[in-house]
């Protein structure tokens, strides 16, 4: 007589190999998952916030008591666009004229005077900031 083996009764003994191995990989499954948001989380991040636009504010001139001028560095990636915001104050301090300037030259480093139009005679220009794309009023 040969002996037949019957199956445990499902649910007494634990876990059965197949079950444990379903476990294993749906764990496996969603640490993927996890890493591959965080990596296409981080790689968004990245680009978004990789697009630096630093300017400097070289030297200003003020020209007459119509007309300032103002020596601006701009750095950035090589084909970025953008503008920068200049402001003149006069003695006391008040703002005289503000301008945005664009720059759209495919270069990663430019040079460039720019001219502001004041109220009244400014004393001195400030670089308020660049920004990255936008338009430039």
């Amino acid at each position: 007589m040969t002996a037949v083996r019957e199956a445990t009764p499902e649910g007494r003994y634990g876990r059965t190999e197949d079950q444990r191995a379903d476990h294993k990989l749906k764990i496996v499954g969603s640490v993927l998952a996890v890493l591959m948001a965080a990596v296409i989380v981080w790689i968004g991040v990245d680009y978004v916030g990789g697009k630096d636009i630093n300017g400097e504010l070289i030297k200003s001139k003020i020209v007459s008591a119509e007309r300032a001028e103002a020596h601006l560095e701009i750095r950035k990636e090589k084909n970025a666009g953008g503008y920068c915001t200049l402001r003149a104050l006069s003695e006391d301090g008040s703002e005289v004229a503000r301008k945005d300037f664009r720059f759209d030259e495919p270069q990663e480093r430019i040079d460039r005077v720019v001219s502001l139009r004041t109220t009244v005679r400014a004393t001195a220009v400030e670089l308020v900031g660049c920004t990255p794309g936008g338009s430039a009023g």
